[in-house]
């Protein structure tokens, strides 16, 4: 089994998937070139941002996937943004289309974070304080996304959701006195803070949906590697 990771984001992706995966598929090794996969790695490589991603990366992935002939899933990881999850999926799968892309063996799925990563890292309940200062109060007294579904949540004052939703998150974090940043998401490469993640949707399976997609993705693939 071996897979060929594609993710949207220059800094965060890059860690934080590779540590998950670790967790989740410990049976998978990461290598560091695309045409050294043998038996049971994943190969990870980032495509600096959107439209990149799309319009630049796929064609160049499925023309490296192809050329090897030896990955059994070609995963493309990225951030809903303004779209929806349905929107930015449409949008792959026209763009392929119109190309006349084909994978020869490889089967694509597709992870849309909605509405981006740090989204995903709102479902902790557990990075809440009980008694939150002004600033996080303000946010929570907007949306509670420890009683509510962060993926639901508006852009509150901010121009796009990514922004409101990241600073959201630094709140919390900076309430816990908790250093994190894109390129130093320590906390969140966590096992307890993944396993925090898993909890909410197995007790609320209608909550992050997109991160319960991604999740359903990796048991479909552990239970073909144990086949």
């Amino acid at each position: 089994m071996n897979l060929y990771f594609l993710v949207e984001g220059r800094r965060t992706e890059r860690k934080v998937y590779p540590k998950w995966l670790s967790y989740l598929l410990p049976e998978l090794t990461q290598v560091n070139s695309y045409d050294t996969v043998d038996i049971n790695n994943y190969y990870l490589i980032s495509a600096e941002g959107y439209p990149s991603i799309i319009y630049d990366s796929i064609p160049a992935s499925i023309e490296d996937i192809n050329s090897i002939g030896k990955y059994d899933y070609f995963v493309v990881c990225l951030d809903a943004d303004e779209n929806t999850v349905g929107e930015r999926e449409k949008e792959i799968y026209d763009f392929i289309d119109s190309e006349k892309l084909e994978l020869n063996r490889a089967k694509m799925a597709i992870v849309v974070q909605n509405r981006c990563f740090e989204t995903w890292f709102l479902g902790n309940r557990k990075i809440y304080t009980r008694n939150p200062p002004k600033d996080l109060l303000e946010y929570t007294r907007y949306y509670d996304v420890s009683v509510d579904d962060p993926e639901l949540m508006g852009r509150g004052d901010r121009t796009h959701h990514t922004h409101f939703h990241q600073a959201y998150l630094d709140a919390l974090f900076e309430a816990k006195n908790i250093k994190y940043s894109k390129t130093k998401p320590k906390y969140v490469l966590e096992k307890y803070y993944l396993n925090e993640l898993l909890k909410r949707i197995e007790y609320r399976p209608q909550h992050l949906r997109s991160f319960g997609k991604f999740i359903g993705l990796c048991e479909e693939i552990k239970d073909k590697i144990e086949s």
